[in-house]
């Protein structure tokens, strides 16, 4: 059965090192304003599988370290917690939710109803653009 419930900022560290950053030291994916923002966790029976933080500032909210395990990619839970994370942040009257992504999930998001916004960049090897989606 899958749950999708708030976690505590330690409990998204290891899933964050493993798939985003692996070859860094794991303080590389503790992000210093973490104790402000609320986190969202997936979990399979009580396997955690998939992790978002989400920041909030000025009616505007930002998820970053969207990641799910390796092995459980391609499955639909990434889609599962990205849609949870729309709903709540409309439940919180967000006027919209944005991030960072990378160039390679620019489809994933897209099929989410985000939109490009930016130029991309590069950071540590890595292409990323902003992408949002607006709430009416």
């Amino acid at each position: 059965m899958i749950t999708i419930r708030e976690i505590t900022p330690s409990e998204t560290w290891p899933i964050r090192h493993r798939v985003m950053w692996p070859d860094m030291p794991a303080s590389y994916v503790q992000l210093e304003e973490d104790f402000n923002g609320i986190h969202f966790g997936l979990f399979e029976e009580e396997n955690l599988i998939s992790v978002v933080s989400l920041f909030v500032k000025d009616g505007v909210g930002q998820f970053r370290k969207f990641a799910t395990e390796i092995t459980e990619q391609g499955k639909g839970y990434g889609a599962k917690l990205l849609a949870f994370l729309v709903t709540e942040s409309r439940k919180r009257e967000l006027k919209e939710l944005w991030c960072n992504a990378r160039v390679s999930a620019f489809p994933f998001y897209q099929r989410q109803d985000f939109e490009v916004v930016s130029e991309t960049w590069e950071k540590d090897g890595v292409a990323y653009g902003k992408m949002r989606r607006v709430f009416n």
